[in-house]
């Protein structure tokens, strides 16, 4: 096994890294690698680095114009992953240690307002109407199966601040319909409870109806999401059909399943939540990640207030400071 094969497993197993996050690592190394190639330098070669190499692969990522975000990713991929060498005594020197910081873009999350919210529900619903009506759905069954899943489903992304990944992991031990609560299984294996209020409820009662027309199991540890053939329903299965609903409904098509949640943190905040709470309730190990949603609420504050107010506009029509 290789040093590279060893540190994916470390994260797999002692850090509890997603599928994702290890996928992240494994290419940030690879393209380090096919970056340097010139260096004839190998995989196995990791001790031969040295910190003017470091800087010419900084370089190199700055002629490929790549966002600060995703060259402070990569560096700090590599960065990890030579301290790893370090504890594992493979290694004593870590070239990457000293590289000047890179800073983050923060950009603000886009978030949905409540009409445009209720307007894709309404979209998913339209959107199956004319797939059965053009003779694009097998049957009405089918089409009010999968219209009431995918309702459902937006309900509760939105209702708990769920990840679409966190949504669709959902299996029937974690939900309690009667408390209005989710137990969900968030990032790193941690886990946390979120709140179903009463349309997500109403919309999952309503999909767990048309669920057992199709498979009758709902045994606690059988998913709530599914496909048409019974297994459990994919991120991408539903980004996708998320696509066709915005069309339908007339909404940006850039509006993502992680706009809702965006939207859930958002609309807390503008209602006076706590952040902490916020934060919880989102599952943020780090309340500065959840703090990037109090600006969102005062750039809406102020765009209310310029629009409304008789004096957030001086003579010469400017907003005044």
């Amino acid at each position: 096994m290789t040093n590279l094969e060893k540190f994916l497993k470390y994260l797999s197993v002692e850090k509890q890294a997603s599928e994702h996050t290890i996928n992240g690592y494994r290419l940030d190394l690879q393209q380090f690698i096919e970056l340097m190639a010139n260096n004839d330098l190998t995989f196995d070669d990791w001790g031969k680095f040295s910190r003017d190499d470091a800087r010419s692969y900084l370089q190199e990522l700055h002629k490929l114009k790549l966002a600060k975000n995703s060259v402070s990713r990569k560096l700090a991929s590599i960065r990890s992953f030579y301290k790893y060498m370090q504890l594992e005594g493979v290694l004593t020197n870590n070239p990457f240690t000293r590289l000047p910081p890179q800073g983050r873009e923060r950009k603000l999350p886009q978030v949905m307002s409540l009409g445009a919210i209720e307007t894709l529900l309404e979209g998913v619903r339209s959107y199956w109407t004319q797939q059965l009506a053009h003779g694009m759905a097998k049957n009405a069954e089918l089409a009010d199966f999968a219209a009431a899943r995918d309702r459902a489903l937006i309900e509760v992304i939105y209702s708990g601040g769920l990840r679409i990944s966190e949504a669709v992991g959902m299996n029937f031990r974690d939900i309690d319909l009667l408390s209005g609560t989710v137990l969900v299984h968030g990032k790193g294996k941690k886990e946390r409870y979120c709140a179903l209020g009463r349309p997500a409820r109403n919309a999952l009662r309503e999909y767990i109806i048309e669920r057992r027309l199709r498979r009758g199991s709902e045994s606690p540890n059988d998913p709530v999401f599914i496909n048409r053939n019974g297994g459990r329903i994919t991120p991408r299965s539903f980004q996708r059909n998320l696509k066709e609903y915005l069309q339908t409904a007339g909404l940006p098509p850039d509006f993502t399943p992680h706009k809702l949640r965006h939207s859930f943190a958002t609309h807390l905040l503008d209602a006076g939540a706590d952040l902490r709470s916020v934060q919880e309730m989102l599952g943020h190990a780090d309340l500065g990640t959840t703090q990037i949603y109090t600006h969102v609420s005062t750039e809406r504050m102020k765009e209310a207030y310029r629009k409304a107010h008789p004096r957030a506009k001086s003579a010469k029509g400017n907003t005044s400071d």
